[in-house]
C-alpha cells in the first residue's frame, strides 16, 4: 500500500491579469512533483478575482493541462485556434516549440473553478510542434462507485477496487501514451467512502484535495504518497473531491523563466531571442 510521505499546503498567489489562485509550484518544488512542473486552482464567484483572465502569452518546452469544474473558459491562439472549455471538459496542449495563447473566463459573474496543470516535456520532445487535444466531459471515460461516488481518468490506466465490489474494475484514459507517463484522476467521494486506486505504473502519486477532506488530508492541501501497490483514499464526514497525479520522473535539468521551460541557460535566452526576432511560432 502506498503510505503518506509528506503534506505541502497549496498557496495564495495571482497570475495573468490579476487572476486570483491557489498554486503549488516552484523551485523547491520541481523535485516533488517531478515530471509535473505546478497546479494551479481558480475557485471564485466573485468577479473581480477572475475576470482578467490570461491574455495573450508565450509557452515553449512544456504540456498544459486546463480542466474545469464550473464556468467556461475561451480559449485562442496564433495559429487560429479557439474554443471553449466547459464544465467536466479537458484542453490539452504540448506547448513544444512555441505557442501564443490566451485564456479569458468566458463570463461576467458566477463561480469559476479549475485547474491548469504544468506537464514538463523530455529534452528530445521540447521543440516539436505545438499541438492540441480537447476531451469533453462526455468522453472522459468514469466508473461509479457502489457508495455513491465516481473516478473520472482524464489520462493514464489503473485498477480501482470498490470497498463493497470484490472484483476489481480497469480504468483507462483516452490520452494516448506519453514517455512522462502522466495519470491523472478526478475522484469524488461521499462521506466516510472508500476506494482502493492502483496505477498502472509504480510512479509516487499526489493527491490534492479541493473538497471535504481524506483520512490525512485537508483541503487545498497536496500529499505525496509513495511506495508499491494501491492507493487507498478515505473520505472525511463531508466527502471528499481530488485530483490524483503521478508520472514518470525526468532525470534532466529544469531551468525555468516564467513561461518558458527547458534543459539549460542557453535555451531560456534562446526562447527569448526567438520571441523578440519573430522566430519563437515559425
Amino acid at each position: 500500500m502506498k503510505t503518506l510521505q509528506r503534506i505541502i499546503e497549496a498557496q495564495p498567489s495571482q497570475d495573468g491579469d490579476g487572476v486570483k489562485i491557489h498554486r503549488l509550484a516552484g523551485p523547491t518544488l520541481h523535485g516533488v512533483l517531478n515530471p509535473y512542473l505546478m497546479i494551479d486552482e481558480i475557485n471564485s464567484d466573485t468577479a473581480a478575482d477572475y475576470i482578467g483572465g490570461f491574455p495573450e502569452h508565450p509557452h515553449r518546452g512544456f504540456e498544459t493541462i486546463t480542466y474545469m469544474l464550473a464556468g467556461r473558459m475561451r480559449h485562442r491562439d496564433h495559429m487560429g485556434n479557439e474554443g471553449v472549455i466547459n464544465p467536466g471538459d479537458v484542453q490539452w496542449m504540448s506547448a513544444g516549440r512555441g505557442v501564443l495563447h490566451s485564456e479569458m473566463p468566458e463570463q461576467e459573474q458566477g463561480l469559476l473553478h479549475g485547474f491548469q496543470i504544468w506537464l514538463n516535456l523530455p529534452a528530445a520532445e521540447k521543440m516539436q510542434p505545438p499541438a492540441y487535444r480537447e476531451l469533453t466531459q462526455d468522453k472522459i471515460p468514469a466508473i461509479g462507485l457502489s457508495g455513491g461516488g465516481q473516478v473520472r481518468a482524464i489520462a493514464g490506466a489503473l485498477s480501482i477496487q470498490d470497498e463493497e465490489v470484490s472484483k476489481r474494475q480497469p480504468l483507462t484514459g483516452i490520452l494516448p501514451p506519453r514517455t512522462t507517463q502522466p495519470l491523472l484522476l478526478d475522484v469524488t467521494l461521499n462521506a466516510h467512502e472508500s476506494v482502493e486506486l492502483t496505477p498502472e505504473a509504480s510512479n509516487p502519486v499526489l493527491v490534492y484535495l479541493y473538497g471535504g477532506s481524506s483520512q490525512s488530508l485537508q483541503g487545498r492541501q497536496l500529499g505525496v504518497f509513495e511506495g508499491s501497490g494501491a492507493l487507498q483514499l478515505t473520505a472525511g464526514s463531508e466527502g471528499l473531491s481530488a485530483l490524483v497525479l503521478s508520472g514518470q520522473a525526468l532525470d534532466e535539468p529544469v531551468v525555468q523563466y516564467g513561461p518558458f521551460v527547458m534543459n539549460s541557460r542557453e535555451e531560456i535566452e534562446q526562447a527569448f531571442e526567438d520571441l523578440r526576432n519573430d522566430q519563437f511560432v515559425v
